[in-house]
């Protein structure tokens, strides 16, 4: 999987399909074979990224 955001392959599995991207720090949850991005506030809450890329851009290719 590459990151949509920073385009790096420096992701990491914390959960059934969800994922930590080590390069720009995002949250990535695939459903659907589309990519969710979400940035994790200081608080621990999730901000939706979703809204600065398109769905082809979200796209997972298998």
């Amino acid at each position: 999987m590459i990151c949509p955001n920073c385009r790096s392959k420096n992701i990491g599995t914390i959960g059934s399909q969800q994922y930590y991207c080590w390069d720009c720090f995002i949250e990535l949850t695939v459903q659907n074979d589309i990519v969710h991005l979400h940035e994790v506030e200081a608080d621990g809450s999730l901000s939706s990224l979703n809204d600065l890329f398109s769905d082809e851009e979200r796209r997972v290719e298998r």
